[in-house]
């Protein structure tokens, strides 16, 4: 059976748990070499335990996507493992913590928008640099509808995804010409392990997150990594600077 990135390599930011781990799996059931950055080296050792274990190859490098010199270390063990780096995936975020805009406070504002938008832009500066050495290049960012419609009480965190759909609209012009196209998935309500941590302490909220989305379910992470796979496909040449909305519905009301 063909498998779409056999000879490839992927690097992922928060590719320890989540949307990043299942993505990074997909990478490599799809036969790339996977590269994932990651504060939480001990989860990412999981990540890539499953990886080997199904045949994979894969490498973690500890970094914080808010330092540029870690960033710039991730990029470079990369090519100097894989000698490349032909998909990326940026998707270290945060939620941080739910407030209004009245009430938000200046620290939740500035750790937001640093791991979430100052994140994927240096994500994107030091990957940029080495697929522009390349001649190619996909890159993929995690924002949200979040990102595309208001959210009452995150206002850091919808400045931040909009922020990111903004960024790789302006990356994707700049770089149309040079062999590298960069789009942006805009998950909707993901079953994921931060969704978890919402729904443990609030369970009403998830029959909330479910009553708003049409299809009447949460998505899976494997629709999201499904949907990043295409993205930095073959299949989806002709496509760049372009926020794929996953969300069952929900902005479509």
């Amino acid at each position: 059976m063909a498998v779409r990135f056999a000879g490839k390599v992927a690097l992922i930011t928060g590719g320890s748990s989540g949307i990043g781990r299942t993505t990074a799996l997909a990478f490599a059931r799809e036969g790339a070499r996977v590269v994932i950055g990651n504060r939480r080296v001990d989860e990412g050792e999981t990540t890539l335990r499953l990886i080997r274990e199904a045949g994979g190859e894969a490498l973690q490098v500890k970094t914080d996507v808010t330092h540029a010199a870690d960033v710039e270390r991730l990029v470079a063990r990369a090519v100097e493992a894989f000698g490349r780096i032909d998909c990326a995936f940026n998707n270290s975020g945060l939620t941080g913590t739910m407030a209004t805009t009245a009430d938000c406070t200046e620290e939740n504002w500035d750790t937001t928008i640093a791991v979430n938008l100052k994140g994927v832009w240096l994500a994107m500066k030091y990957e940029i640099a080495q697929m522009l050495k390349q001649g190619s290049g996909a890159i993929v960012n995690n924002a949200s509808i979040a990102g595309l419609v208001g959210m009452r009480g995150g206002p850091a965190y919808s400045a931040s995804k909009g922020g990111v759909v903004q960024l790789t609209r302006t990356a994707a012009l700049e770089y149309a010409k040079k062999g590298i196209r960069v789009n942006a998935v805009c998950p909707g309500f993901i079953s994921t392990p931060m969704t978890d941590a919402h729904t443990s302490i609030k369970p009403e909220l998830e029959a909330q997150m479910v009553k708003v989305q049409p299809m009447g379910r949460l998505g899976t992470a494997e629709e999201v990594a499904e949907a990043v796979l295409w993205l930095c496909s073959d299949a989806a040449s002709f496509v760049t600077g372009h926020p794929l909305v996953l969300d069952g519905g929900l902005v479509a009301q």
